[in-house]
């Protein structure tokens, strides 16, 4: 019998108007199934910011907020604190993250705060027109570093998993990607442990997730999958970064 993919119950019966080759389309399904599978619809509540994650409000059937550029992890803070029997998740690019909202996810961290992130780095500011991000690795032409970016003029790609497994508050950091199938699953089990700790109260997890963004690299979504695998997890490489409980 032929095996029908159903729409998970924690997303919106709408379709994404994400850029074809795009994966924030793949990373919303797998945290949509991972709240329909740990049964915390009624429970969650999301925060995206500007960029590209902030369309989540239209896509996501339950709670989510919206906040300024950078500052999920405070707004994050203030809602778990306020409301602790609720699961909080934050939504963010590395524009966002790993730039303007670097003090917070790093205090955040520090703090311990029982949260969940889930962190999309595509190595690129994507909504604005593909400028160099923190996380734009060395060589990578964009529309601010069309020669490639230099060491010496813009500094290195900035590696968020590694630099937030050495803070102590920090309970589970993972890198994952969405270029193939079985790269999916490891990413859906990352996403259900970062929550499955909120719920146990274990602290602090982030999960960054590797994303094709094939406009602003000016190639084909298929190339794009061929670069991220040879390009980007050479900087970034796959895996589990500190796991306090496991």
């Amino acid at each position: 019998m032929k095996k029908v993919f159903e729409r998970p119950k924690s997303l919106k019966n709408v379709p994404f108007r994400f850029c074809s080759g795009c994966g924030h389309s793949i990373i919303h399904r797998l945290i949509a199934e991972c709240i329909d599978k740990l049964d915390i619809r009624e429970k969650v509540i999301g925060i995206a910011p500007v960029g590209c994650a902030v369309f989540a409000y239209d896509y996501f059937d339950f709670d989510i907020l919206e906040a300024a550029h950078g500052r999920p992890p405070a707004v994050a803070t203030g809602l778990k604190r306020s409301m602790d029997n609720r699961i909080i998740f934050t939504y963010q690019g590395d524009g966002d993250l790993a730039a303007i909202g670097t003090a917070e996810i790093i205090h955040a961290a520090n703090r311990g705060e029982n949260i969940s992130v889930f962190f999309v780095n595509n190595a690129t500011y994507g909504m604005t027109g593909g400028q160099m991000a923190p996380t734009t690795i060395l060589g990578q032409k964009t529309s601010t570093t069309p020669l490639g970016r230099d060491a010496k003029a813009a500094g290195y790609p900035l590696r968020i998993a590694e630099l937030i497994s050495t803070i102590e508050g920090v309970s589970y950091i993972a890198r994952t990607s969405i270029d193939s199938y079985k790269n999916l699953i490891i990413t859906k089990k990352a996403m259900e442990k970062s929550l499955r700790y909120q719920m146990e109260g274990k602290g602090f997890s982030l999960v960054e997730i590797l994303s094709p963004c094939p406009v602003d690299w000016g190639l084909s979504p298929r190339d794009s999958v061929i670069w991220l695998r040879k390009e980007l997890m050479s900087i970034f490489p796959l895996g589990t970064f500190k796991d306090k409980f496991s």
